[in-house]
């Protein structure tokens, strides 16, 4: 028994696998571009939804008749219905091929049609003219690359929703708890460490209202424009009715009324979506920073803080606890401003009618949705949720702090505070017992003046 077939394309005969679903132009993807990684599953997945909508509106047009796109649809169906390590076999091209995905697109076509063969091998199901019937690559695979990006985003958002949620309990909790502030990295005057995470909580949630008012740029399909915009072989409607149908699959609201041009030429949208997520990984790496340096320690550090020991930090030093979530997820970020320059450079790709950096631009999207969802939500379950303070360290740096001087500067002058506060630091001495030895304040006075509750404004604020 032969280990292969004969398939053919239009530049001649290919061996195929005997057992592979896909075909000719398949088998020639992969003898050509084996570098990298696979195309994604999530994208593989959108075009079979895609396939299953553009046969049932082909057929509401008269284009296919009813038997083929039920035959098609009840193959997709069986896919659709295998595991990821199963499914993976099916579709094993890298992303570094045709710049517009036509090699997946045809990988999607091939398997369709073999596998509608293998389950009625009475009704012919062709790979281009029944599969891809009112489609073409540059308009498929845009098409798919908008929708997957799009319910991606929906889950990052969902992500940083939730760490919202988890800061807001603990602004909650600590609202009252005073620690010193700091800027350029010496101390400052008193702040709470509820008020510090609400700086936190605020960062986070600008960053979700950009990525809700940016990722509706991605809704625009750009079905129905097929090989350069003008929607050459793509029946009347056609569009429309995909894209109700995809809005209809993700709940998402979908649309075809877009210009075609842009749809192939151009991914904007994913690009200033991406943006969005850069700055999202930016405000990530302050947060998660301001966390592990507060909880550096315990004892040679800051220790104002502690975090969960998740696992041992340390194969020689026994006892050690690394802030572990605060390190990954500060790598994710990294990895998501990089992926940002991949984007933009590829996006201003768009050579005449269509853009030829497709696959890079989806993968590279996902790559940062995927990172910055999933390693955000470690952070919030794995650290953010564990988090407790150290009240006695916090009042100890508090209480030696120099720039509580501060608050005598509008009673006996900014010149005569600042005489004091070096004479304190010349003498290892507290600013209280100075304050006092230099005739300025009487002990009452300091008292009254040098609060640190009144001096965060913590009475005039709400959570």
């Amino acid at each position: 028994m032969s280990d292969y077939r004969i398939e053919e394309d239009t530049l001649g005969p290919v061996k195929v696998p005997v057992d592979a679903l896909w075909g000719a132009q398949t088998q020639r993807s992969l003898q050509n571009f084996s570098t990298g990684e696979k195309m994604p599953l999530v994208l593989i997945k959108v075009l079979l939804q895609l396939k299953k909508a553009a046969a049932v509106a082909n057929k509401d047009a008269g284009e296919i008749s009813s038997e083929k796109a039920t035959l098609i649809v009840t193959a997709i169906n069986q896919l659709l219905s295998l595991d990821d390590d199963q499914l993976r076999k099916n579709f094993p091209l890298v992303v570094y091929q045709t710049g517009s995905g036509t090699q997946t697109n045809m990988n999607v076509n091939e398997v369709v049609a073999n596998m509608a063969k293998r389950l009625n091998s009475k009704v012919e199901i062709l790979p281009n003219d029944d599969v891809n019937h009112g489609q073409s690559s540059n308009d498929i695979f845009p098409t798919a690359m908008n929708i997957t990006a799009a319910f991606s985003i929906e889950k990052l958002e969902n992500a940083v929703q939730h760490l919202i949620d988890k800061l807001a309990a603990k602004q909650k909790e600590f609202w009252r708890v005073v620690k010193i502030g700091r800027t350029h990295l010496q101390d400052a005057t008193p702040i709470t460490f509820g008020q510090e995470i609400s700086g936190w909580k605020s960062m986070l949630e600008h960053d979700l209202s950009y990525l809700k008012e940016l990722s509706g740029t991605l809704n625009e399909l750009a079905i129905g424009g097929t090989a350069v915009g003008t929607g050459l072989n793509a029946a009347p409607h056609f569009a429309e009715q995909v894209a109700q149908k995809m809005s209809a699959v993700y709940g998402i609201d979908f649309t075809a009324d877009t210009n075609k041009f842009y749809g192939l030429a151009a991914h904007s949208s994913l690009n200033v979506v991406h943006g969005a997520m850069k700055t999202l990984a930016s405000d990530l790496i302050k947060i998660a920073n301001d966390v592990r340096f507060l909880a550096s320690g315990p004892r040679a550090g800051y220790g104002e803080i502690r975090i969960p020991a998740n696992e041992p930090g340390s194969s020689i030093m026994p006892g050690k606890v690394n802030p572990t979530q605060a390190e990954a997820i500060t790598m994710a970020a990294v990895r998501v401003i990089g992926n940002d320059v991949v984007i933009s450079l590829a996006a201003s790709q768009g050579n005449f009618e269509m853009n030829v950096y497709k696959p890079v631009i989806i993968s590279t999207f996902l790559e940062s949705a995927t990172l910055l969802t999933g390693t955000m939500t470690n952070f919030t379950d794995l650290m953010i949720a564990g988090l407790t303070v150290n009240p006695d360290r916090m009042k100890e740096l508090v209480d030696r702090s120099l720039m509580m001087v501060t608050a005598l500067s509008p009673h006996i002058g900014y010149h005569a505070s600042a005489k004091i506060a070096q004479q304190a630091q010349k003498d290892g001495s507290t600013l209280r017992q100075t304050a006092i030895q230099s005739g300025e304040v009487t002990a009452k006075q300091y008292d009254a003046w040098v609060d640190p509750v009144k001096m965060t404004g913590i009475n005039k604020q709400q959570k």
